[in-house]
C-alpha cells in the first residue's frame, strides 16, 4: 500500500502540459478501457442474441423503458409531469435529477439522435470515463495491475447492463470517481466541481460531497498553517462549491412546490426515502419466515458480503475520503426504502468496495485473473440480459 493510503492524500506531480499529461494518463489507462469496453460489448452481444429468442427490441430495453422514459419525458418537456397510482402513489418527476435529461436534451438538439438516443450516449460516453476514473484511484492507490483490475471488476458487476441503459448511473458515477480522485490528489476545485455535478445527477450525490469534505479536513489537518493562504484558499472554494448541486436542485424543487420540504415530500409519493434500514430488513424478514427462504437467505448472506467488504476496505487502510464515500453509498443504498429489487443498482457506485477483491485477484496470475473475470462478466451478461427481459424495473 503506498503513502497516499496511510497518509489520506497526495498532491500530483507538475509534469508538463496537461494536454500531454493527460495524453499519458490515458496510455496508461488503455488496457483498462479497452478491457472494460469488451466487458459492455460482451454484455450487448449477449442482450442481442437474448432478444432475437425472446423478440425484444434491445434498444427498447436498454432506451425506452422504466427510469429513461421518465428522463426521455423530462428532456423532452421539462418538469411538471405527476402520475397517479390506482393505490394512491404520486410519482412526480421532480424525483429524477436534472443533469442527464439536460444532456439529452443538448445532444438531442445539435445532433440527429432522439432524446433516447442521447441518453444511450451519454451512458455510453460516461462508462468509459467511470472506468479510467475507477483505474486512477486503483492505479494511484495499488499500482497499475489493480487498477485495470479494479475497472474491470466494476464492468462485470451482476447489474453491469445498466452501465449501457440511459440511466443516470453512468455519469453519476464517472463525476464520482473523479471528484474523489481530485480530492485524493489535492485538486480542490476540480473535486468540488465534479461533486456539485455528482449533486445534479443523483440523491446519492451527497456521498462525493462527504468525500470532498473529509479530504479537506484531512488536508487541513495535516497542514496546519503551512501555506494556509496560498492553498486553502482553492481548498475552501472547492469545499463551498461541492454541496451546490445538490442543495441547488433541492431548493428548487421546494421554491416549485412551495414546500421547504418538497423534494423529500416528492420522493414519499414514490415510497422512498432514509429510513434507516427498517423496511428493508422487514423485507428480508418476510421472505425468511416464508417457505423456501432461499431469497431471504441470499439477500442475508448479500449484505454480510457488502458489510465484510466495508470492513476490508477499514481495514486496507484506504484513504479517508474514499472510505467516506463507498460508506456513504452503501448506507444510503441499504437504509433507504423503496423498491428492493433497485438496490443491486444503488450500489453500483460503491466501487471502493471492491478494492479488497481487485486487489486479491491482482495478486494472482495474470491468466488466472483473466479466466476469472472473463467467467464472471460472461455470468454477468447472461444476468443482465434476464434482468432486462424480466417484468420489475432494474
Amino acid at each position: 500500500m503506498t503513502d497516499l493510503a496511510q497518509a489520506g492524500t497526495a498532491p500530483l506531480s507538475d509534469d508538463g502540459p496537461p494536454g500531454r499529461a493527460a495524453g499519458r494518463a490515458l496510455r496508461r489507462a488503455a488496457p483498462a478501457l479497452l478491457a472494460y469496453a469488451g466487458t459492455r460489448l460482451l454484455g450487448l452481444v449477449v442482450l442481442a442474441i437474448w432478444g432475437a429468442f425472446a423478440d425484444k427490441s434491445p434498444h427498447q430495453l436498454l432506451s425506452a423503458r422504466w427510469d429513461s422514459l421518465w428522463y426521455t419525458r423530462i428532456a423532452e418537456e421539462g418538469y411538471g409531469y405527476t402520475l397517479h397510482l390506482p393505490d394512491g402513489a404520486v410519482h412526480s418527476n421532480l424525483a429524477f435529477f436534472p443533469l442527464l435529461p439536460a444532456l439529452e436534451r443538448v445532444i438531442s438538439a445539435i445532433t440527429p439522435l432522439a432524446v433516447a438516443d442521447a441518453g444511450l450516449l451519454v451512458s455510453s460516453v460516461t462508462s468509459l470515463f467511470a472506468a479510467w476514473g475507477i483505474f486512477a484511484i486503483g492505479d494511484l492507490l495499488y499500482g497499475r495491475r489493480v487498477g485495470v483490475t479494479l475497472a474491470v471488476l466494476w464492468g462485470v458487476l451482476p447489474v453491469g447492463i445498466v452501465q449501457s441503459m440511459a440511466y443516470s448511473e453512468s455519469l453519476f458515477t464517472a463525476l464520482a470517481a473523479w471528484g474523489v480522485y481530485a480530492a485524493l490528489t489535492r485538486r480542490w476545485l476540480w473535486a468540488g466541481l465534479c461533486a456539485a455535478l455528482a449533486g445534479l445527477t443523483r440523491p446519492v450525490g451527497a456521498a462525493v460531497v462527504a468525500a470532498v469534505w473529509v479530504a479537506a479536513a484531512v488536508e487541513l489537518l495535516q497542514d496546519g498553517r503551512r501555506q494556509a493562504w496560498r492553498t486553502n484558499r482553492s481548498l475552501l472554494a472547492g469545499v463551498v462549491l461541492a454541496p451546490l448541486g445538490w442543495l441547488g436542485y433541492v431548493a428548487w424543487v421546494a421554491l416549485h412546490t412551495g414546500s421547504v420540504t418538497g423534494y423529500f415530500d416528492v420522493q414519499n409519493g414514490w415510497g422512498n426515502g432514509f429510513d434507516g434500514g427498517l423496511a428493508f430488513a422487514g423485507f428480508i424478514g418476510g421472505l425468511l419466515i416464508e417457505p423456501p427462504f432461499v431469497g431471504g437467505l441470499g439477500l442475508l448472506l448479500g449484505v454480510g458480503a457488502l458489510v465484510r467488504l466495508a470492513v476490508r476496505c477499514v481495514r486496507q487502510r484506504q484513504p479517508l475520503p474514499l472510505l467516506a464515500y463507498g460508506g456513504a453509498v452503501l448506507v444510503l443504498a441499504l437504509a433507504a426504502k423503496g423498491y428492493f429489487g433497485s438496490k443491486p443498482r444503488l450500489l453500483m457506485p460503491a466501487f471502493p468496495l471492491l478494492l479488497p477483491i481487485a486487489v486479491a485477484l491482482a495478486r494472482l496470475r495474470p491468466v488466472r485473473t483473466a479466466l476469472i473475470l472473463g467467467s464472471v462478466g460472461l455470468a454477468s451478461a447472461v444476468y443482465g440480459a434476464f434482468w432486462l427481459h424480466g417484468t420489475g424495473p432494474p
